[in-house]
């Protein structure tokens, strides 16, 4: 398949953002250091940021190459690297701030966590694309695609706060196993589920239906929703942890609520329609009496539309 010329906006964008956040990691790494060791580490990191670079060229190109078409091959690639370059980082990051607690102040730590929170659910944004997707014509497509991207976010930033709990100051410390496992378990989340809803996304085509795409929902409230609860009722009960988020408890038991709701639905749907092809029969159906609602008829005069007519069809 040959992608057409990249789209340099998205190119540049993509840069930025990512780009962004590995020098602030950089700066925090190199910060945590002093001495001989600090020039050591601050070689490394400059090394290791060239080799990302020369890979990105290429990457970021191709996925703004790709961001018209309906595919997101290049865009799961791009986010498994990064993510996978990041996180490491941020487990040195971690295991400094654990050694030696008075190694970052506290509003350093708190930036670092907004530098995550922002940057992390900011870049699959933005290798989603939805606007530039202009095979998504209806609106009604459209918010309903923003709605689920607006849950992923939600379930990125879900899993960079229970990370926050490793590096920012807490009263009591959790076992190390306890530590690894969260820090890993949230790394792995954050490497597979998001490449999931981009791979649906792909999967989807040019004929896309939001409602169709249920996969990541699934995963997502297994692995996010319910595993989380867990982990912070653990943390609080077990382990006495002050810094646990009731604030995201509660989002995902709304979540659950939410979810369960919507495969009820699903399920309903499918039912009453089993065969693919009967549910697109029905969906063409549709939109040609909408057509044909909105074409005006040929024995009756030609009249202007209404501001509010205007309004819908826009």
């Amino acid at each position: 398949m040959v992608l057409p010329p990249p789209d340099k906006r998205h190119v540049c964008l993509t840069t930025i953002v990512i780009m962004t956040s590995m020098a602030f990691m950089d700066a925090y790494l190199v910060e945590q250091n002093q001495g001989p060791r600090k020039i050591g580490v601050c070689i490394i990191v400059l090394v290791g940021d060239v080799c990302f670079l020369i890979v990105l060229r290429y990457v970021a190109v191709w996925v703004g190459a790709e961001v018209r078409t309906a595919r997101r091959g290049y865009a799961m690639i791009l986010w498994f690297l990064y993510i996978f370059v990041l996180e490491i980082k941020l487990y040195f990051v971690f295991q400094n701030c654990k050694a030696d607690r008075k190694s970052l102040e506290t509003v350093a730590r708190k930036a670092l966590t907004l530098l995550l929170s922002v940057c992390v659910p900011g870049l699959y944004l933005v290798l989603v694309a939805l606007d530039s997707m202009e095979y998504v014509r209806t609106f009604r497509k459209k918010e309903d695609m923003r709605s689920r991207l607006f849950w992923v976010a939600l379930d990125l930033l879900d899993l960079l706060d229970i990370q926050a709990n490793l590096w920012e100051p807490q009263r009591t410390g959790l076992p190390i196993w306890a530590e690894g496992l969260m820090f890993f378990y949230c790394y792995i989340l954050l490497l597979i589920l998001p490449c999931v809803s981009l791979s649906e996304i792909s999967m989807q085509g040019e004929h896309m239906s939001p409602q169709k795409m249920m996969l990541y929902p699934v995963l997502s409230l297994v692995t996010i929703n319910v595993v989380t609860i867990l982990i912070r009722g653990v943390n609080m009960v077990l382990f006495q942890d002050s810094r646990v988020s009731t604030i995201f408890v509660g989002k995902n038991v709304v979540a659950i609520a939410t979810k369960a709701s919507t495969f009820l639905e699903y399920r309903k749907q499918v039912k009453e329609f089993p065969h693919p092809q009967n549910a697109m029969a029905l969906e063409l159906q549709q939109n040609s009496v909408t057509h044909t609602q909105t074409l005006p008829n040929a024995t009756s005069l030609p009249h202007e539309p209404s501001p509010a007519q205007d309004v819908i069809d826009t």
